[in-house]
């Protein structure tokens, strides 16, 4: 029997964390969120600026990876968070499913443009993110990037379900326990 990845991707703001410590809890899994890891970088390295924070972010994906590779390799169930892109994400996804051989289910959240942005302002002035993400300075790179479509779904998944997530009362997480079941 395969093991299964589940990926919980999205925009920022979209909810990926709060989905994905659900189903973690639910079905008593491992959850690597990228988040989690770039906080612990800043809390060992220190965080300043902008840059810093790419920085640590570009690292922070290296040990995502590192982290998936591992927990795969002993045919474990996993589930994942983080802002995925094709064009850095999609090969390395294919070389691990080509190591191990695993199902890859994504859960691809969404919400309106008004929502996404609201959140992230109630984020940058809530003082519950670490410090280290400099949301405070982030918020038009936010806006250009919801201009630009958010992110994409990555398009290597045996299955692939969009969750709006803009009413997480409205969510129909019977049907995101079903397919996590099926696999």
């Amino acid at each position: 029997m395969k093991s299964l990845l589940i990926m919980v991707s999205g925009f920022s703001c979209t909810g990926k964390t709060t989905l994905a410590k659900k189903i973690a809890k639910r079905y008593s899994l491992p959850l690597i969120s990228r988040d989690d890891i770039k906080e612990s970088l800043y809390d060992s390295l220190g965080y300043s600026d902008r840059e810093w924070s790419k920085k640590l972010g570009i690292v922070s994906y290296d040990l995502l990876y590192l982290f998936i590779d591992k927990i795969l390799a002993n045919q474990q169930k996993i589930i994942i968070e983080s802002n995925f892109k094709p064009e850095f994400d999609e090969d390395k996804f294919l070389n691990l499913k080509n190591k191990y051989q695993f199902n890859l289910l994504q859960i691809h959240c969404y919400a309106t443009t008004k929502v996404i942005t609201q959140r992230f302002k109630n984020r940058a002035i809530s003082g519950v993110r670490h410090p280290g993400h400099v949301d405070h300075l982030n918020n038009e790179e936010i806006k250009l990037n919801l201009k630009k479509g958010g992110y994409e779904i990555l398009n290597i998944c045996d299955l692939t379900m969009k969750i709006d997530t803009t009413n997480f009362n409205l969510i129909d997480y019977e049907k995101i326990y079903k397919a996590i079941e099926k696999n």
